[in-house]
């Protein structure tokens, strides 16, 4: 009996082991597009940087873990012009607010039981591109997974940047915003799919895309800050969108 308890367990924990090594470089392929994309996009951040005096090394660090365009632009764009370090504070709290509400969401795709810790790393490595992965992973996500993509994409964001640095404003702006574009094709790869499994995901697509552009030009409206603009919308989009279309027990068990 003592034998066959051993042999199980042993057994178990293996493929526990195999599992999570799985997940792990199942994290690290599905980052590697979002990785490229980062890299192109990051390339350009570090030409900014370098007008802020930014070191290739200040650069790394600050990319490996700050990892938000937005964010960062504002935040390189501050220090070339001598800001404060409370302007420095503010802008990047109001470009990153919406990462709250994406850690919110991502923490209903984690397993019951997982510790306090990983909760907190999970949400540490949550960028628009590696929440969209995350969110969309077949039941729970495990930790690992996130922990894998947040690693490779933010190694090369951090990347992008410092050689950005290096290479300081020796490409034309044209050619940085071609490479760009790669950025948008992988945001499109991330919601195509579910809006095309489920007609509700449709319809908030829809209705984000219709109402980002009339923010964008409406008076008053279009005076409010790019990051602002896209918290107010998520909240006032995924309120309406749970208000008229529930997800009932059957679905949510699904």
């Amino acid at each position: 009996m003592e034998e066959r308890l051993t042999g199980n367990n042993s057994t178990v924990g293996e493929s526990g082991a195999t599992g999570t090594a799985g997940e792990a470089l199942r994290g690290l392929r599905d980052g590697i597009p979002i990785a490229l994309g980062y890299f192109a996009v990051a390339f350009s951040l570090g030409i900014i940087a370098k007008r802020g005096g930014l070191t290739a090394v200040q650069g790394f660090i600050t990319s490996f873990f700050t990892r938000a365009s937005a964010g960062e632009y504002g935040v390189y764009t501050l220090v070339a012009l001598s800001a404060g370090y409370v302007e420095v504070v503010a802008m990047s709290l109001v470009t990153n607010l919406r990462y709250l509400l994406m850690s919110a969401a991502l923490s209903q795709k984690i397993a019951p039981g997982t510790s306090l810790l990983k909760r907190l790393l999970m949400a540490c490595c949550v960028t628009d591109e590696v929440f969209g992965i995350s969110i969309v992973h077949e039941g729970y996500t495990p930790p690992v997974y996130t922990y894998s993509a947040a690693f490779i994409s933010s190694l090369f964001w951090a990347s992008g940047c410092a050689a950005g640095i290096v290479a300081g404003g020796v490409l034309s702006g044209n050619i940085v915003a071609a490479l760009g574009v790669s950025l948008y094709g992988m945001f499109l790869a991330i919601i195509v799919p579910p809006a095309r499994r489920d007609r509700n995901v449709l319809y908030a697509l829809v209705a984000s895309c219709v109402l980002s552009a009339l923010c964008a030009v409406m008076p008053l409206v279009s005076e409010v800050s790019q990051g602002t603009r896209i918290i107010l919308l998520t909240i006032v989009i995924s309120a309406v969108a749970a208000w008229l279309r529930p997800i009932n027990d059957d679905d949510n068990e699904r």
